[in-house]
């Protein structure tokens, strides 16, 4: 469990990383579907991390609103967890 979220972060701060840099030179974006994605398959930490260094997505909506969801539904998902 613990290497898969190493790479799904890992995964997802390269991906918004490359986004910022397509953005930069106008080129083909990666898709928000898929940046939502990775921070639902357990990179919700990385794409924060992301949106906060690279100062990228960070008043984008309803991109800003829908990762807020997946975190908070992730959160409530780690509590249910934790209190069975």
């Amino acid at each position: 469990m613990l290497l898969w979220l190493a790479g799904v972060n890992a995964l997802t701060f390269f991906r918004f990383w490359q986004d910022k840099q397509r953005a930069g030179r106008g080129e083909w974006r990666v898709s928000e579907s898929e940046l939502l994605s990775l921070a639902f398959l357990g990179g919700t930490p990385a794409a924060f991390a992301a949106r906060h260094l690279l100062r990228h997505k960070t008043r984008k909506q309803p991109f800003s609103t829908q990762l807020t969801l997946i975190a908070l539904a992730q959160a409530a998902g780690l509590t249910w967890l934790a209190a069975t």
